[in-house]
């Protein structure tokens, strides 16, 4: 009898605690780490046909009963963080000690669910339903926004420019509460993207509104991370209230050495391992376009690499970006830890999602340790 209402209150515990985190059984099973037939065990414990052992359920107890990246109220520059992704801008920020964030927005519901658990908010959904009014006045905008051609681009318009575009969003924001710096980041191809009109007006918007600004393309191997990710970085001080804009530099390569065995689990499930269908078409296809006289195919790294690929939101479809050497086995993706890692994020975040969605949100997201470098500057 005992075990029965052990075997109950078990059952009872865990799906409460699920439904608390908003997690389906699959995401709750992947965030536990719990392997291929995760998600099975799990259900199989909520409905009391089996029962885990002490410490795993101690473990599902325990699991984010408080997000470790809460911000400090305390901390004197107030920040918002606009289309946030799972907040490594925010990240690289707190990091620094200095940075409340005090308004977030991230439109994708799965990328808004690792925020929370992570940050302890849930962001505002779509930034363009958001009015200046509603959002509260801050030192430092942050964003990731997305890149789009402007359809008025090159004729010296301003606003109108850039209107029917998500850095429309941005710019109205800056106009309408004037924080005191910016941090925006995008991918490299940004500079050139519609013949370099795009960059150019974004870059004239930003002066036009009275702002001091300066971009450069960073590379994130440069700041200990092995990855060989390239981004451009802008970065504006308004004119008025910050006397010293003309002095900001972007951060020096830390010249530190990377290898990529340094971010690589020990263990691994074998479900990352490559199937000899999808390792035959990898080596199949690489074999095509070298008879072509181009590059492109699946690459391969090792623990002694010094760096990979840049991870792309897209490696959940194949990880022909990067693939992992095993000996005496196909090689493997990254696993979504080791994608985190690959980002700089710290071994405290949560990853409550598929491993699908966590290759998204991570191959969308940046480098921390890049912003941390760059916040300690601004």
């Amino acid at each position: 009898m005992n075990d029965k209402i052990e075997l109950r209150d078990a059952s009872a515990l865990i799906k409460q605690k699920r439904s608390n985190l908003h997690l389906t059984a699959k995401e709750f099973a992947d965030a536990l780490g719990m392997g291929k037939s995760g998600e099975r065990t799990l259900r199989s414990w909520e409905a009391g046909e089996s029962t885990p052992s002490p410490l795993q359920l101690q473990r599902i107890l325990d699991f984010a009963q408080k997000a470790p990246f809460v911000s400090r109220a305390e901390a004197p520059f107030k920040v918002i963080d606009l289309f946030a992704g799972i907040g490594g801008i925010r990240l690289g920020f707190q990091q620094t000690g200095k940075t409340h964030v005090v308004f977030s927005s991230e439109i994708d519901k799965f990328a808004a669910k690792t925020y929370r658990l992570n940050y302890g908010e849930e962001p505002c959904r779509d930034i363009t339903q958001i009015s200046n009014e509603q959002i509260p006045e801050h030192d430092i905008l942050l964003a990731g926004f997305p890149c789009q051609a402007f359809s008025q681009a090159g004729k010296k318009l301003g606003f109108a420019d850039t209107r029917g575009t998500l850095f429309f969003e941005v710019a109205r924001i800056l106009e309408a509460k004037r924080p005191r710096a910016f941090l925006l980041e995008n991918v490299k191809n940004l500079v050139s993207h519609d013949r370099g009109n795009t960059f150019k007006t974004i870059i004239r918007v930003l002066e036009e509104l009275d702002y001091q600004v300066y971009y450069q393309v960073l590379k994130a191997r440069d700041f200990g991370v092995p990855q060989n990710r390239e981004r451009i970085y802008i970065v504006g001080f308004d004119k008025q209230q910050v006397k010293a804009c003309r002095d900001f530099t972007f951060p020096q390569a830390t010249g530190k050495v990377t290898r990529v065995g340094d971010i690589l689990e020990t263990q691994v499930d074998s479900k990352y391992t490559i199937s000899d269908k999808l390792w035959q078409g990898h080596q199949r296809r690489k074999a095509e376009h070298q008879e072509k006289g181009n590059g492109f195919g699946y690459s391969l790294f090792d623990h002694e690499s010094p760096y990979t690929n840049t991870i792309s939101a897209r490696y959940y479809k194949d990880g022909s970006e990067i693939l992992i050497a095993q000996d005496k086995a196909n090689p493997r993706k990254l696993t979504p830890r080791e994608a985190a890692r690959l980002q700089g994020f710290p071994e405290e975040f949560i990853i409550p999602v598929s491993d699908m969605q966590s290759y998204k949100q991570f191959g969308n997201s940046v480098s921390v340790p890049v912003i941390n470098a760059i916040a300690k500057q601004i």
